[in-house]
């Protein structure tokens, strides 16, 4: 017996559900009916769905203490993109919509070219090209 490879949902803890949903919103992701106002907020991102809860509930759930406020949470979630022109337009409408500059975007030792952002509740998104990407990480190319 084997767990499943499989992700479905990935859900953040945020400080207040109306404006990081607002936030996310501005990136132009549209909110799924699934959502429930004041409750939890769903974003389908292709096969993954983004869920934003309350932090707070969210720790009680799990029975953990919630991390301090700039804490490094030894995550992150990664957009890739089809070109470098692609991340610094991804990188500006972060920002543009009111995320905090983490890493410029930058070419890597390794060949590809990569940023960095942290959301309202400082949730690393990293938005790169890689032309090296494996099948399974192929850049988004909308």
């Amino acid at each position: 017996m084997s767990v499943p490879a499989h992700m479905s949902l990935v859900t953040l803890g945020v400080a207040d559900l109306a404006r990081s949903t607002a936030f996310y919103e501005a990136l132009g992701w549209q909110r799924s009916s699934a959502s429930v106002t004041g409750n939890v907020t769903f974003f389908r991102l292709g096969s993954v769905v983004l869920s934003l809860y309350g932090a707070t509930e969210l720790a009680g759930d799990a029975r953990v203490q919630p991390a301090s406020s700039g804490e490094f949470r030894g995550v992150s979630l990664a957009i890739n993109l089809i070109s470098t022109d692609e991340v610094d337009r991804v990188f500006a409408e972060f920002l543009a919509a009111g995320a905090t500059s983490v890493k410029e975007p930058v070419a890597m030792f390794w060949g590809g070219y990569s940023a960095y952002v942290a959301d309202l509740d400082g949730h690393l998104w990293e938005i790169a090209h890689n032309p090296h990407s494996p099948e399974w990480a192929a850049p988004h190319t909308e």
